[in-house]
């Protein structure tokens, strides 16, 4: 097993841990991702403690979450957190993406933002993890060309049009998983009665008609915070990445540190689908 640790810190064997299949990178790229990722060390984001490779098997070795994902917690009646946990949950997903974007070196798309990425400690706070799609940013490089990577649902629209990615796909799949933090739902569910089943459209329709209140169930929250959080997805959502706000302008919305203009009308949620 490789370790990607530094020297004094405690051996792998004291650690619970969990393993995970990596993607098929060369070796050369391979090496280098765990060594950047080894680094990254923040409150919000899964801490990779090693990784093992043998021939074309590789697997990464990262701290044990006892809580499982953001997914299991919301679609669990039993486990779904409050309004105000909710929000928190919300908050700390986007300081951990706020220091990919702009804290570390060198910067890191995510590229698969979802709440099976998204796992929670045994104080239910979440934490980023899997990171076997994604894409380093070289010293003042803020747009590459790759592949389409991310998960259905999730991708932002720029990744169908071969454009060029910057860190905004994230803020995109961010936006759609604060949106089933809002309802405690799949953001695609045909289950579901028509109108209902694709959650971006439908919460949009919601919004325009001033029924808010029907996303979270007629749960009791605070009807201005949710119209708060309402924009920030909807900005987070836009087509158009140049419009979509920085994580860094995501989290002063969600902490209500600035105001929140009405977002622009939003001509498609099914682009992506």
């Amino acid at each position: 097993m490789g370790s990607v640790l530094d020297e004094g810190d405690t051996a792998l064997a004291r650690f619970d841990f969990c393993l995970d299949i990596h993607v098929n990178l060369p070796m050369r790229e391979f090496y280098t991702e765990m060594k950047v990722i080894g680094r990254t060390h923040h409150k919000n984001l899964v801490r990779l403690l090693g990784y093992c490779h043998d021939g074309p098997n590789r697997l990464l070795v990262y701290e044990y979450m006892s809580n499982g994902s953001l997914a299991d917690i919301l679609l669990t009646p039993e486990t779904q957190p409050s309004w105000d946990e909710r929000m928190e949950i919300a908050r700390n997903i986007a300081r951990g993406l706020l220091y990919l974007h702009e804290e570390c070196e060198p910067q890191i798309i995510h590229c698969d933002i979802k709440p099976q990425n998204i796992l929670m400690d045994e104080n239910r706070r979440p934490k980023i993890s899997d990171f076997g799609l994604a894409k380093l940013l070289k010293v003042d490089q803020t747009k590459t060309f790759t592949d389409i990577r991310g998960t259905k649902g999730y991708v932002a629209p720029e990744w169908h049009r071969k454009m060029p990615v910057t860190v905004k796909v994230d803020v995109y799949s961010f936006g759609i998983v604060l949106l089933e933090i809002i309802c405690c739902r799949k953001s695609v569910d045909h289950n579901l009665p028509e109108e209902e089943a694709i959650l971006e459209e439908w919460a949009y329709q919601c919004f325009e008609s001033g029924e808010l209140g029907r996303l979270v169930n007629n749960e009791k929250v605070d009807k201005r915070q949710l119209e708060r959080i309402a924009k920030v997805v909807f900005w987070c959502i836009l087509d158009e990445p140049s419009l979509r706000p920085s994580m860094k302008k995501v989290l002063l919305m969600l902490e209500g540190t600035v105001d929140i203009p009405v977002p622009p009308s939003q001509t498609s949620f099914l682009s992506t689908l």
